[in-house]
């Protein structure tokens, strides 16, 4: 039974019977309920209901993915703060990175499955605009956080010596302001600028992106610049310079080995610089799936300010779909790669790990690595 008290199966046929058949003007607003009309977009009603199979999956697999990430993300901030080794200033960003995750399947997946039941949104407008603010908050929380994690690597590996440690007081400050930073950001539709809307499937929310207003352009294409691509470039800067400072390290001790007639100058300090380059593949792996996960939703909102025609309310299930499956990623990727987090969670959970978690005991996470240190022991 859907919102209207009609079989959705029974409806879904009317429509595909077409407009020559009864039932062939039902779109797939009809099921949405009075009060959320002026929120939906004149562009949705040329689009007939979706087969309710569409509901079920999605409905299946965000539930799914909401249990996955609620409680991945649970036990990284569980270990992180309950494991005295792994209280360190740059772990505090993993911390917020795993807590942002945490809430944003906390918040969206719940709703999400309770509309796919109903096929429409059926929690008024409030609740609308709630689960877009609160989509679009931890989701900018998450790229920012990943963007600190990448700054914190940079100064680590490429500055050396000369870099000033972080401290857990600047680490605070740094998740503060991220913090401030997008609330500032994501309450602004609240406030009149721009607003947050049902998508095609209307089972979600998020930005109104087709309102071609340059009011509400105007937001799109600004919170896209200080929330995806100044956090890209960003990121991609930082992995350029870590890349070639450990490449650079790499080839100076293949000099000073072949100088020395020794098959490797491989020592413990090296095996550290190990630990915090395989950090940097681990980071740099997790903002590529950010980046595969978010990029989809980013060209439906600029389709959507330029040229709403080609969107679908079945091509808003797989970008939002897309977007909320990143707050899974992260504790599965950190949970293979990173050594300590496997010793703590072989300590505290050990059916969950599978293999052998090594004798690692430098934290790829906080450990700091000194480039130019290495060269001089080389030496």
């Amino acid at each position: 039974m859907t919102v209207m008290g009609h079989p959705s199966f029974a409806a879904w046929s009317a429509s595909r019977a077409g407009s020559g058949g009864f039932g062939g003007n039902i779109t797939v607003v009809d099921k949405v309920p009075p009060e959320m009309l002026y929120l939906i977009d004149s562009h949705w009603y040329q689009f007939p209901p979706m087969n309710p199979l569409w509901h079920g999956i999605l409905g299946l697999v965000i539930g799914v993915l909401g249990c996955i990430s609620i409680i991945g993300n649970g036990m990284v901030v569980y270990i992180f703060l309950s494991t005295k080794p792994l209280r360190t200033p740059s772990n505090l960003l993993v911390v917020n990175l795993a807590m942002s995750d945490f809430l944003m399947m906390f918040t969206m997946s719940p709703p999400m499955v309770i509309n796919c039941y109903y096929e429409t949104w059926a929690l008024g407008p409030f609740m609308c605009e709630l689960y877009g603010m609160f989509g679009s908050l931890f989701g900018c929380g998450s790229i920012w956080t990943m963007t600190f994690i990448a700054l914190d690597r940079y100064n680590v590996i490429v500055k050396g010596l000369s870099a000033k440690p972080l401290t857990h007081k600047t680490a605070l400050l740094r998740i503060i302001l991220i913090w401030l930073f997008c609330i500032v950001w994501t309450i602004a539709p609240m406030l009149g600028w721009n607003r947050y809307v049902p998508e095609g499937n209307m089972t979600a929310c998020g930005t109104d992106y087709l309102n071609r207003e340059w009011l509400h352009r105007s937001y799109i294409l600004v919170y896209s610049g200080f929330v995806y691509f100044l956090p890209l470039l960003t990121i991609i800067y930082s992995y350029w310079f870590i890349v070639q400072a450990v490449a650079a390290h790499e080839k100076s001790m293949r000099e000073q080995a072949k100088k020395m007639n020794v098959a490797s100058l491989r020592s413990s300090e090296a095996s550290a610089t190990s630990a915090e380059c395989k950090l940097a593949k681990i980071a740099l792996m997790t903002i590529a799936l950010w980046f595969f996960a978010w990029t989809p939703y980013l060209v439906t909102n600029f389709m959507g300010i330029f040229a709403s025609a080609n969107i679908s309310p079945l091509s808003t299930i797989w970008c939002s779909l897309f977007a909320k499956a990143n707050a899974v990623y992260n504790p599965i990727v950190y949970g293979i790669s990173h050594p300590k987090y496997r010793q703590a969670l072989q300590k505290k959970f050990p059916s969950l790990v599978c293999g052998s978690t090594g004798d690692d005991t430098t934290s790829a996470a906080s450990g700091v690595t000194n480039v130019t240190t290495d060269d001089k022991a080389a030496a």
